[in-house]
């Protein structure tokens, strides 16, 4: 009884860390768009980037770009 509850206290413990990963692995900037029946962000992100007038993720221009896709940052 006390070996089930060690393995499932690992268990646990296991998945709760792996649950992180996503969270560490994420692009903290990309956390902070939001769309509602928008293009696929990477998609979006990627065309934006590209365009002639990126100045940045930061710059009014992306902005305007993801906007035009559905996507707005919070």
């Amino acid at each position: 009884m006390k070996r089930l509850l060690i393995l499932s206290a690992v268990a646990a413990a296991a998945l709760a860390t792996s649950a992180c990963i996503t969270v560490i692995d994420a692009d903290h900037d990309d956390m902070a768009w939001h769309g509602e029946n928008a293009q696929p962000f990477d998609a979006a992100r990627s065309e934006c980037r590209a365009a002639p007038r990126y100045q940045g993720q930061g710059s009014d221009a992306f902005r305007d770009c993801m906007a035009a896709k559905g996507w707005t940052r919070s």
